[in-house]
């Protein structure tokens, strides 16, 4: 399986999605610029945390215009796996391909240390290595993670079990704990904590490694066959 990594101005977490991806997952992967307009060749896209175009206007609003978002768009629309963490969450809900909008954090306060998840969904291609209610740990990096959306939404989230990840505990306000969420097809995932910073026990913690190895399971069983 090939993984894009999509490198835009200010992104700082491209290289530890890279690493990630080619020495703890074993598969291959490259950085695409933002400027760049195909993904062809590509089996999923990760879209990583940072700060891109210096989170002016809002978080992931800048980027959301950025030439290779096209792209993203497509591979989205034709069901490969698509992966935003942190500004790359962001990213996912300014192109409206997840609902809901981030506000900062409640406190107004960076927050950065390793943190307690819930699994609330493992019937998905992002979590299918994990068991359903699976407390797991992952870091955290934000200071605009405060998850919103009007009561609708959260509605039809719960319904459409969307709501993949939740805080054990609240950290930063956002609504119903949610830390991250996937779309109705269930091939897009955003979420603020980062996986890719608990892929070996050096790290802290490598409960992160399961979701990229979940994608990877998954795609295989769709695309590799024997005869």
């Amino acid at each position: 399986m090939k993984f894009a990594v999509i490198v835009f101005p200010g992104s700082n977490c491209d290289a530890d999605m890279f690493f990630a991806i080619r020495d703890a997952l074993k598969e291959e992967v490259e950085y695409v610029r933002y400027d760049e307009t195909s993904l062809d060749g590509f089996d999923g896209v990760l879209l990583p945390g940072g700060f891109s175009y210096g989170d002016y206007l809002r978080s992931g609003a800048i980027a959301g215009f950025a030439p290779i978002m096209t792209a993203v768009r497509q591979a989205a629309a034709e069901g490969k796996p698509v992966l935003g963490v942190c500004n790359g969450f962001q990213m996912l809900l300014e192109l409206g391909l997840l609902p809901g909008a981030m506000k900062r954090n409640e406190g107004l306060k960076f927050i950065c240390r390793p943190t307690e998840l819930i699994v609330e969904n493992n019937e998905t291609i992002f979590t299918s290595g994990y068991e359903a209610g699976e407390q797991i740990t992952i870091p955290v990096a934000h200071g605009e993670g405060n998850y919103e959306c009007d009561d609708k939404t959260l509605a039809e989230l719960k319904a459409n079990k969307q709501i993949v990840f939740t805080y054990k505990e609240s950290i930063n306000g956002s609504k119903a704990n949610i830390a991250g969420i996937k779309n109705e097809a269930g091939n897009v995932l955003g979420m603020m904590p980062h996986p890719e910073r608990a892929v070996e026990e050096l790290l802290g913690s490598k409960d992160g490694l399961k979701l990229f190895q979940s994608i990877v399971r998954n795609w295989r069983e769709s695309h590799v066959t024997t005869s």
